[in-house]
């Protein structure tokens, strides 16, 4: 990154060939910053999008998972709602595996 000191001569050249070098450094020094401005940027923005999936990860495993499995677990085994979720969980698994198998 540039530090923003440039040398300006107190003459002024005949053909103005200094300022148009001075335009140029500046042109080339703003592209440099601009690039480096971005790539702090992206860097830090991909961190916050991580932090941001995981703790929406974590906030639903722990909010909504384990509440539904401890319900799940306080319900009687013998229950025909519970046998039929059951069933239907394995053969939801035997049709995904038979799937997966006829790649």
């Amino acid at each position: 990154m540039s530090n923003g000191a440039y040398s300006v001569t107190a003459v002024p050249s005949p053909n103005g060939a200094g300022g148009l070098q001075l335009v140029g450094r500046a042109a080339r020094d703003g592209a440099a910053d601009a690039s480096e401005a971005a790539t702090r940027f992206w860097s830090s923005s991909s961190l916050m999008v991580a932090r941001l999936l995981y703790n929406t990860a974590y906030a639903v495993s722990y909010g909504v998972v384990s509440p539904i499995a401890y319900v799940a677990r306080a319900a009687p085994a013998d229950n025909p709602a519970v046998q039929g979720i059951v069933e239907g969980a394995d053969a939801a698994s035997r049709r995904v595996d038979s799937l997966l198998k006829g790649r």
